[in-house]
């Protein structure tokens, strides 16, 4: 017996091992102006991830932020924006569409889009989302480029 529980421990910690040795990080960086010209930008408009990966947004330009708008309905993630000017990380672990803006400039058409495991099941919901000024014509870029 003492075999068999040996062997399940050491398959469950290889196994979660080999699923945190597989997690990436990414770094965005949130901008006044990109070196493209565009202006109130993330330094990417959309980003393919896997589950358990992590994106850290980075205050590269003052006066930005982070605030998820639209999600797979069983992802947890921050209902308030994050603070403006900080550092801001979130590791997904829910498959899906994320769309998320600058609360500051959302107007602007500071929005950007984060597709978990290439899945994009709620895209009816993220392209529904009701967004602002310049937002709008950028989100309708970014899905349609999906």
């Amino acid at each position: 017996m003492n075999r068999i529980f040996m062997f399940s421990l050491s398959a469950v910690i290889i196994f979660t091992l080999s699923n945190h040795a597989q997690s990436a990080q990414f770094d965005i960086d949130m901008l006044n102006k990109r070196t493209d010209g565009e202006k109130m930008v993330y330094s990417q408009d959309v980003i393919h991830i896997n589950t358990n990966d992590t994106i850290n947004w980075l205050p590269t330009s003052p006066g930005h932020n982070v605030e998820f708008i639209a999600y797979p309905s069983n992802a947890d993630v921050p209902q308030k924006p994050s603070k403006v000017g900080k550092e801001f990380s979130f590791t997904f672990i829910e498959p899906g569409i994320y769309l998320y803006q600058c609360s500051p400039h959302k107007s602007m058409g500071m929005v950007a889009l984060v597709v978990v495991n290439d899945d994009t099941s709620n895209l009816d919901e993220v392209a529904t989302t009701k967004v602002f000024g310049k937002s709008k014509k950028k989100l309708e870029q970014l899905i349609s480029g999906l």
